[in-house]
């Protein structure tokens, strides 16, 4: 990874209009970016997950599940999906069409911009131990529920480009009960070898 980049800014609406399974990787090597009256964090997107909305079992969204908490997920591409798991907020792309309820999960991030205010909020100076995860990362970042419902294309909350990885990994994804196929799905990607990934 890089350690400059020119001031980020925010990328156009239409990049969020591809494929999910194709958003998954594209997102890799972005810049992530929450803007806060503490200060600016940012990281470089370096774990993803997909989930395909009504044909997937794993995807808050099977068979058009609509819901208060899902209800942005039926929305156009591009906005921020937020949920809270265990006490943990996780952060999401919206994807897929209009009433096609589709997202992008990001697990894990390298830290860029502001990582004394990262280990301030997690309470650790082990720089290895801020994002690597997708309770981490939020946390590190000051992402919350106040965020769902906004647009990744402006800010607080944004993605800009970043880095071009030099090889991307493919493997299923993480935490999908074993009773259901859908944890066989090969829809989860990561940057090769990054020390963020979270496992």
């Amino acid at each position: 990874m890089i350690t400059q980049l020119k001031a980020p800014t925010p990328l156009s609406q239409e990049f969020y209009n591809q494929p999910t399974i194709e958003l998954a990787q594209s997102l890799l090597g972005c810049l992530l970016v929450k803007e806060t009256t503490e200060g600016i964090t940012s990281g470089f997107i370096v774990e993803t997950e997909a989930y395909m909305g009504p044909t997937d079992r794993a995807a808050h969204s099977y068979n058009n599940r609509r819901t208060k908490r899902t209800e942005i997920m039926f929305h156009e591409p591009g906005y921020v999906y937020t949920y809270v798991m265990h006490t943990h907020c996780l952060l999401n792309v919206v994807s897929g069409d209009i009433n096609q309820p589709e997202a992008v999960l990001v697990r894990a991030v390298q830290p860029f911009c502001g990582k004394d205010l990262m280990m301030k909020r997690r309470q650790t100076t082990v720089e290895r131990n801020l994002t690597s995860g997708p309770g981490k990362l939020t946390k590190a970042m000051g992402i919350s529920m106040d965020d769902y419902g906004k647009t990744f294309f402006t800010p607080p909350l944004f993605i800009a480009s970043g880095v071009t990885p030099e090889s991307i990994s493919i493997g299923p994804r993480i935490g999908i009960p074993n009773t259901e196929e859908a944890k066989d799905y090969p829809w989860r990607f990561w940057i090769t070898n990054n020390a963020f990934v979270s496992r």
